[in-house]
């Protein structure tokens, strides 16, 4: 019964109002929810790495070198190096032997006390003072910048997150913790604090986004892996800088690791076999960069591989403070295929954490088979393995090291060798499990042109993270960042032209870095990459940030830029900043034009066209007319363009 004071009500406009309204909450709900997970059905899906940079043992100090030692089944084992500290001082075959270690062996860089300090704008002193992990992650972070396309100079102010994974800071011994308080300055202070690893990064690329190291010890770089993702994943981030690094420094931690038994006296990882008896350390460094894939696409961004979703958890109580829980294991693998939408079918290969230890493989396995076992036959067997085998365990890094070595395995469509298996370890089921480890150079057989791995990293401390990592969809995998001829239409709306040279610019902060980057590329040209020589000219004058001291080669195509970069070599005379001339450009006036004057250079120079695309903007209310028109239109002079 309704009131005959009250206003009249349209409860069918209401009830439609209301509906529309519930619809747009639905939408923007699902929006949040896409966000947030990256829609990972959809195409655009999942989070994009395109650029890594490394430096591991064996000479791997570049990724192409890191797939040739991976490939060719290189084990990179060596005796500690002198430098390190006085190694027959330390060293007792006992293991009760107080003060002493058991092995003499790990895996080991060169140049750990090398830093280029002028580039960086870090003084001598300062230099010295610094932890030589973290000169290494400014090294290998700008480089995996410039392998991205990401100028550093132009991410100054942006939200670019810096994710860092470090466990020890050996060097403080010859400082802070050296019992004397006179080898205390400010630069060692915070030389040696772990914070400032990650901080300094951002500090020096003028980065804001979030920023923070981390250590939950063998687990803290891919931990630091899947936190950069959620911060991409909510918007906290446009962009990440991943990673982690490692170096072997001082005799203490070793000798620690040898009381507790976990190392070989061989210092090789012998993981599955049932030789295994602990695990070698290793050094190194390993930066991905990161960014939401959606925006990669957009962005033509190299795309090396995407990630599909990840997890962490903790092993809770177990038979011991340092012990695994095959449980948490098999929960946190189950978690991440659950976050990227995949069956455990699908996965094809797990990069195991794969220590070498009696306690820890079988443990592993068993917890991998209970994941992503269901529904396998021996004929759909598992692929498992672990870089540690190559490499060490290279603790804080060691996820790191496993990432980008199924991002290169997914590249190649290649499982590289596992290396130390003669005897499989008899406490693993190997009859009774859909698993199976690769001894030789594999083919990577894809499903529907999908290939799907996971990445696992167990800490010591209990931490556990595991990474779904897939190859990049076909449609993208071989995106290119976008070529000088810029992709445009002409006023006529036909084809772009293209450019009848392209120019190739090289710069560095000295002349001899300009001449070692000249060579590098010289190595690089002397076999033709697989792609146009327009996107490798873009990317080397867009990608890069540009110094003092350049060098600029016009060239059609990769055979005359390599010749022209061996003439600039054979040169002995080195470019200084007082032989570089100017340049200047004339536009004659009244009188001198014509019809379609600078069309090609409209149509082929981004530079130019945007110039003359916002003058004539611009003067278009007061000409009432659009300039290009009359330049670039009428087939025939026309008096208007003598006015």
């Amino acid at each position: 019964m309704s009131n005959s004071s009250s206003p009249n009500i349209n409860y069918q406009a209401l009830l439609k109002d209301a509906l529309l309204e519930m619809r747009q909450l639905r939408a923007e709900l699902a929006a949040i929810e896409s966000q947030q997970t990256e829609a990972l059905a959809l195409p655009a899906a999942g989070i994009a790495v395109i650029g890594m940079a490394c430096r591991f043992p064996g000479g791997a100090n570049n990724p192409e070198a890191f797939w040739q030692l991976l490939h060719n089944g290189v084990n990179a084992v060596s005796e500690i190096p002198s430098d390190r500290w006085d190694v027959p001082a330390y060293y007792d075959r006992n293991p009760e032997t107080p003060g002493k270690m058991y092995t003499r062996y790990g895996y080991f860089i060169d140049g750990v006390d090398q830093f280029d300090a002028h580039f960086f704008g870090i003084s001598p002193r300062e230099a010295a003072a610094i932890d030589p992990q973290q000169r290494l992650l400014l090294e290998v972070s700008y480089e995996a910048l410039e392998r991205a396309g990401q100028s550093p100079q132009q991410l100054k102010g942006s939200r670019t997150g810096v994710f860092i994974g470090v466990c020890f800071d050996d060097y403080a011994k010859y400082s802070i913790a050296s019992n004397d308080p006179k080898q205390i300055d400010a630069y060692s202070s915070l030389g040696n604090t772990r914070s400032i690893t990650a901080g300094r990064i951002a500090y020096v690329l003028g980065l804001q986004g979030p920023v923070m190291q981390l250590d939950t010890t063998c687990s803290s770089s891919l931990l630091a892996l899947h936190l950069a993702s959620e911060s991409l994943r909510t918007g906290e981030s446009d962009l990440a800088l991943v990673g982690g690094v490692n170096l072997i420094l001082a005799p203490e931690p070793m000798i620690g690791f040898c009381k507790l038994q976990a190392l070989a006296v061989d210092g090789r990882c012998k993981t599955f076999d049932a030789a295994a008896d602990g695990y070698g350390r290793g050094e190194g460094c390993g930066i991905v960069v990161l960014k939401r894939l959606s925006k990669a696409i957009a962005n033509h961004d190299p795309i090396l591989a995407v990630i599909r979703g990840s997890a962490v958890n903790h092993d809770g109580s177990s038979n011991g403070l340092t012990a695994p829980n095959g449980t948490a294991q098999s929960e946190v693998i189950r978690q991440a295929l659950k976050n990227a939408r995949l069956e455990p079918k699908q996965i094809q290969y797990v990069e195991t954490h794969g220590t070498g230890t009696v306690l820890g493989d079988p443990i592993e396995v068993l917890a991998l088979a209970k994941a992503l076992g269901e529904g396998r036959t021996k004929d759909e067997s598992l692929y498992i393995g672990s870089v540690k085998t190559n490499i060490g365990h290279l603790e804080g890094a060691a996820g790191i090291a496993g990432l980008i070595k199924v991002i290169l395995a997914l590249q190649h469509q290649q499982i590289p060798p596992h290396l130390n298996f003669q005897q499989p370890n008899p406490y693993i089921p190997w009859d009774q499990l859909p698993v199976a480890v690769p001894q030789k150079l594999t083919p990577w057989q894809d499903q529907n042109k999908q290939r799907f791995a996971g990445i696992s990293s167990f800490g010591m401390s209990g931490t556990n993270v595991h990474i779904i990592l897939e190859n990049a969809p076909s449609s993208i995998q071989n995106s290119k960042l976008e070529t000088c001829t810029e992709r445009s239409r002409s006023i006529q709306n036909s084809d772009a032209i293209e450019r009848p040279l392209h120019l190739l610019t090289l710069c560095a902060k000295t002349p001899q870095a300009l001449r070692e980057l000249a060579q590098r590329y010289k190595n690089y040209l002397a076999t033709p990459p697989d792609t146009d020589f327009a996107n490798v000219c873009f990317t080397a004058n867009a990608g890069r940030s540009h110094f003092e001291y350049r060098l600029a080669i016009p060239a059609n195509s990769y055979i005359l830029c390599y010749e022209n970069i061996v003439n600039y070599l054979d040169n002995t005379t080195d470019i200084s900043k007082s032989q570089v001339s100017k340049i200047a450009f004339l536009f004659t006036g009244q009188g001198s034009q014509y019809i379609n004057m600078g069309r090609e250079l409209y149509e082929t120079q981004s530079s130019f066209r945007h110039q003359i695309d916002y003058c004539c903007e611009l003067l278009h209310p007061y000409l009432g007319l659009d300039l290009r028109n009359l330049l670039y239109l009428p087939p025939l002079p026309t008096p208007h363009l003598h006015r």
